[in-house]
């Protein structure tokens, strides 16, 4: 990143090899204990596991029990403070970093299968009309949903604009 040169030595980590799962696992359990909240942490199979390197395949949780929208919260944001805090804890203690996933109930899953939609009906809009439409602010998480879904959608393009809390997802026609 300077004018020196350097060398880097990258090496990457099995969760399983280094008791990552094992520490996530604890924290997320722990800081439900101090909520006071009552639930169950289930392990998910990672995404990225199934196609092939589960060395950088994220460790997915899914948090199970009853009235649990409280670690929703509005719009998915205390799940996302929440993931964001295990993720410093745990890489804190582990002294590594490794992508970890929360989910509530299926809440992602969900919520990642409406933004497809949405996307999709908002992209046939813009094709029909071929007026630009802007999405209300998102999290970057969100957004880059949105951006996946439409990359290969015939005749519609995407874009953020805004910046911090209000960036947003633009969809316009490619004519």
């Amino acid at each position: 990143m300077g004018a020196e040169e350097a060398t880097v030595r990258v090496s990457l980590l099995k969760a399983e090899d280094k008791g990552i799962l094992d520490t996530a696992r604890s924290v997320v359990e722990a800081i439900l204990a101090h909520l006071e909240v009552e639930a169950s942490v289930v392990p998910q199979p990672s995404p990225l596991a199934e196609g092939g390197d589960e060395a950088m395949a994220p460790i997915v949780f899914d948090i199970k029990g009853d009235d649990l929208g409280i670690l929703i919260g509005r719009r998915g944001q205390t799940l996302a403070c929440l993931q964001y805090i295990i993720r410093l804890i745990v890489a804190n203690q582990t002294k590594s970093w490794l992508p970890i996933t929360i989910d509530v109930e299926e809440y992602r899953q969900r919520r990642d299968k409406s933004l497809q939609a949405l996307a999709e009906r908002v992209a046939e809009q813009v094709k029909t009309r071929r007026v630009p439409f802007t999405l209300r602010p998102m999290s970057a998480y969100e957004r880059r949903i949105i951006h996946l879904t439409l990359a290969d959608y015939p005749g519609v393009t995407t874009e953020s604009i805004g910046t911090g809390e209000a960036r947003r997802v633009v969809i316009s026609s490619k004519e």
